[in-house]
């Protein structure tokens, strides 16, 4: 089974489980245990490889969800070549 977690503590999950070599991508933010930092990144912050001030981050963030957009970007090359059968993830809450 190939998985894929959007969520850090997921991923710890899938760790404590004994699956890792199941896990075949993790999030931009998953760093525990430290070995997960060695998966490939299926998702990403918007703001990836920037440095934003708050109001940036906030004007951001707020027409991307007016536009019905995520604050997250998932990388459609790494999640094909991941070939997952199970995705881990959940909703976002109203910020």
């Amino acid at each position: 089974m190939n998985i894929c977690s959007f969520l850090p503590s997921a991923t710890e999950i899938v760790y404590q489980l004994g699956l890792r070599d199941s896990l075949k991508g993790v999030t931009h933010e998953c760093d525990y245990p430290p070995e997960a930092r060695n998966k490939p990144w299926v998702v990403r912050s918007v703001f990836h490889g920037q440095q934003p001030t708050s109001g940036e981050i906030s004007r951001v963030i707020s027409e991307r969800l007016e536009q019905g957009l995520g604050i997250y970007e998932i990388d459609e090359e790494v999640l094909q070549a991941a070939e997952p059968d199970l995705l881990i993830t959940q909703a976002i809450c109203e910020v």
